[in-house]
């Protein structure tokens, strides 16, 4: 009775609260012209997001959530939804804490990216209910090579699966209710870093079962080999291939059954093994997840998940790329859905809208004091994402048509090119050296610099960054004449009309239009003679 009352309240509540969205058209990833597109509303959508901490969606818990991100220029944010919650007992579910999550985004405007912790949460089995987890002989857990039991349930389970299966419809069933027409929620994770944590792979009878029998087709296709056993095929890597192939089978079946219901783009996130070849599935990293020595066998079998995200907790420059060079891949849209809150963590940002992606999100981004002690730990993210926020539809819809590039500063590589048809943008990071006239900027401190720029015109241009200054020159190989600024106006995107401060010249084009930590906003006109 209880329960049912706190929906009743809930949806009441719903009712009175304006809507962030209203088009009929659910949110959807699609390849057009060679490039992904995430649609909002039926519009390119960039995810300027956050995610918060694990425990923190909770009512007792939001007073502590809502006013650090009400001070973020954000769009997106990344709350999970606990089976446990959900469903305290079987068959028996509870929605208000969905329905809260849902009002509040639409009273604070932002866009929820819902967090199923289900079967899996870094790869362990903690947010399954009590009951199952209290039944290990009805919802059967991963035995590891000794025959033990680990805090994992097992993926070649139909019990398992069943339960699962049945909070999640019963899930979107209730966002449907709430949220079919709204779009409050543009994207749903299922499941969270899944994989096996304490073995490689299950050892219980339904999984030495499967084990035995001969790779599938469709998998053997994906990875290019010969048919063959488990053992035949990936030699020293079966066990986890096979781990990958029992978990993404599960999970495709989860995310096949709630978008029958309703058709919400549905992701996988991933804890990576960087660095890579030197970390032990099972153990460093949770085995079967979708890491990109798996990535294959995922993308044969779990044909509902429109694409896999890193988890990316490295603040090193070269790991950053290879993870992103990772999964950027023609199969696979670009989403980073889980940082770290440094400065660090910045750049990734730039370098996934660079390559076509549609944004990234930081993780614990809260102040119930788990991951954040002061709001000013975030500063960087005011910086980076103040002046997108305004034109993120603009940004989007750039990238969508192949218009967008985006420079980062590099250790060494403080000068740039950015080629845009006939035109150049040289973006240059760091004073030059004293008393020298070189070629070579001498970099920021901290090699933070970062740059955006659109082409929005033949010989027009939208640019914004930090820590960096531009000039713009003609492409020599493209023909003669020479460029000048004809206009160069600072300003911001209003609801998609451009709207100047003033207009720059003299010191501010003269020896090169600078970006500082202020963020602002140029448009740039250039002409030649």
């Amino acid at each position: 009775m209880r329960a049912q009352v706190c929906r009743r309240i809930s949806a009441l509540l719903l009712s009175l609260v304006p809507v962030v969205g209203s088009a009929a058209e659910l949110p959807k990833i699609a390849k057009e012209n060679g490039r992904f597109v995430f649609r909002v509303d039926g519009k390119p959508y960039l995810v300027l997001g956050v995610q918060i901490n694990n425990s923190s969606a909770w009512p007792a818990t939001m007073p502590q959530v809502w006013p650090l991100l009400d001070s973020l220029p954000i769009n997106t944010v990344e709350a999970p939804v606990y089976w446990e919650q959900i469903e305290p007992r079987p068959g028996e579910f509870d929605f208000s804490s969905v329905d809260m999550l849902v009002t509040q985004a639409r009273e604070h405007k932002v866009r929820l990216d819902l967090l199923w912790f289900g079967t899996w949460k870094n790869g362990q089995m903690h947010y399954a209910p009590e009951w199952v987890k209290s039944d290990a002989k009805k919802y059967p857990r991963v035995m590891n090579e000794a025959g033990e039991p680990v805090d994992v349930l097992t993926a070649n389970s139909e019990t398992n699966l069943k339960a699962d299966i049945a909070a999640y419809v019963a899930l979107m069933k209730h966002l449907k209710q709430i949220d079919g027409e709204q779009h409050t929620v543009i994207l749903m994770q299922v499941e969270n870093e899944p994989g096996s944590v304490g073995a490689v792979r299950d050892h219980g009878p339904e999984a030495e079962a499967a084990f035995t029998k001969a790779v599938p087709a469709e998998v053997v296709r994906a990875v290019g080999k010969q048919p063959g056993s488990w053992r035949q095929v990936f030699g020293l890597d079966a066990d986890e291939a096979f781990q990958a192939y029992s978990i993404a089978r599960y999970i495709d079946q989860v995310a096949a059954a709630g978008r029958q219901v309703m058709d919400l783009p549905s992701y996988v996130n991933v804890w990576q093994r960087y660095p890579f070849g030197t970390r032990r599935p099972g153990f460093d990293y949770p085995s079967g997840g979708a890491t990109s020595n798996v990535l294959d066998i995922w993308k044969a079998v779990a044909h509902s998940i429109d694409l896999y995200a890193p988890d990316t907790y490295s603040d090193d420059p070269g790991m950053q790329e290879k993870i992103v060079e990772n999964y950027d891949r023609p199969d696979n849209p670009l989403w980073i859905c889980e940082t770290g809150h440094t400065p660090e963590y910045a750049l990734l940002f730039y370098r996934v809208l660079g390559r076509g992606g549609f944004g990234a999100s930081s993780f614990g981004i809260d102040l119930t004091n788990w991951n954040l002690q002061s709001g000013k730990q975030v500063d960087w993210m005011r910086d980076s994402f103040a002046p997108l926020l305004p034109m993120a539809g603009e940004l989007a819809a750039w990238n969508a048509a192949g218009k967008l590039k985006t420079s980062v500063e590099e250790p060494g590589k403080t000068k740039q090119v950015l080629a845009f048809g006939r035109w150049q943008i040289v973006v240059s990071y760091g004073g030059y050296k004293a008393g020298e006239r070189s070629e070579q900027p001498a970099g920021t401190e901290k090699h933070d610099g970062r740059l955006i720029a659109a082409q929005v015109g033949p010989d027009e241009f939208v640019v914004t960054g930090i820590d960096a200054s531009i000039a713009m020159q003609l492409d020599k190989a493209q023909g003669g004449g020479h460029g000048q600024i004809l206009r160069v106006e600072e300003g911001s995107y209003k609801n998609g009309t451009w709207v100047p401060l003033r207009i720059w010249n003299g010191d501010q084009t003269d020896h090169g239009m600078r970006f500082r930590y202020n963020p602002l906003v140029l448009k740039i006109k250039m002409g030649s003679y």
